[in-house]
């Protein structure tokens, strides 16, 4: 599979986060929020996170960790949203399920361009950034290199070769934050949300449509 012609990037975030985010303008990166200590949901795992921050290092970025940025996956559906879904992880602390996660939807050469003119390094990993083996670039000429089918795949265990999970954790990174103008779209998984979701942009001048997507949920 070729790279797509235009890269979509996805971050999820729980949908009581968001008032947060568009009040600051920015979503922020794992250090900055824990600096912050912003209203709001986590759902992430603490011990990924404090992996990401201290071990996780970018080759393409020397000294920078990949928990001092903006996560990215190149799909909707994401592994991770697997785990919430699921609600057993022994090191997940939230348990309330996919339903109140929403999507933020994001261009990448938009992505790229905007941290190109505000001095923020971005990068690519080739699977998951909060492992100790992963390759990263900063070179869109190398996007080639992602696994793009195993991105898009819709089945990634069981009989699959684990290449395909692997690929399919390829992320996207942006030191530091990323703005909130930049976020094109929401997906969310029922209409309640959507209305959670509506509520919490308020009056803000930059309001991103808002679609239920159920093919972006288990």
């Amino acid at each position: 599979m070729t790279v797509p012609e235009r890269p979509r990037l996805y971050h999820i975030v729980h949908v009581d986060r968001l008032s947060s985010i568009v009040s600051d303008g920015y979503l922020w990166c794992d250090e900055e929020i824990a600096r912050r200590s912003p209203e709001g949901t986590i759902i992430g795992m603490h011990a990924i996170k404090e992996r990401r921050l201290t071990r996780c290092r970018l080759a393409s970025h020397p000294g920078l960790f990949v928990g001092q940025c903006v996560p990215f996956y190149f799909c909707p559906r994401s592994v991770m949203l697997y785990v919430i879904y699921c609600r057993n992880h022994e090191e997940l602390e939230y348990k309330g399920g996919q339903n109140p996660i929403v999507h933020l939807e994001a261009d990448l050469f938009d992505t790229v361009a905007w941290a190109g003119e505000n001095g923020k390094r971005w990068a690519f990993t080739l699977s998951n950034a909060g492992s100790t083996y992963f390759e990263d670039h900063c070179d869109l000429a190398q996007l080639k290199e992602i696994n793009w089918e195993a991105v898009e795949a819709i089945r990634w265990s069981g009989d699959i070769s684990c290449s395909v999970k692997e690929g399919k954790q390829a992320e996207f990174l942006v030191e530091h934050s990323f703005p909130w103008q930049l976020v094109s779209r929401i997906g969310v998984y029922s209409m309640g949300i959507a209305n959670q979701a509506r509520r919490a942009l308020g009056d803000n001048i930059h309001r991103p449509d808002i679609e239920i997507v159920k093919a972006w949920y288990y």
